[in-house]
């Protein structure tokens, strides 16, 4: 069972802490808008890239609108990472972008 949180909770929780946010979009998509603090691991490489994450930190996975972060949610929570997934993605955000 995945452990997801709705846009709004997110948002909230966004604005009240210092979240770890993973954009699982492919480069150019993150390069054109995404959440100010969220480094982008792109679905793509993440198989390759996962080890730079850390296994004591929480991470919040988003892409555009749920379907790549729910796959990335899976592969994530399979190596042990502490992973949450965003509803709605990108499409949904209402915040600021850079």
């Amino acid at each position: 069972m995945k452990n997801n949180i709705s846009m709004k909770n997110f948002y909230e929780k966004y604005n009240n802490e210092t979240l770890n946010i993973l954009d699982v979009r492919e480069i150019h998509e993150y390069e054109a808008s995404h959440i100010p603090s969220a480094q982008n691991f792109p679905l793509s490489t993440l198989g390759l890239d996962f080890s730079k994450l850390d296994k004591n930190q929480e991470y919040y996975v988003i892409c555009q609108a749920g379907g790549r972060s729910a796959k990335a949610y899976d592969f994530l929570d399979a190596q042990g990472f502490d992973v949450i997934n965003v509803e709605g993605g990108m499409n949904n955000w209402p915040g600021e972008t850079k």
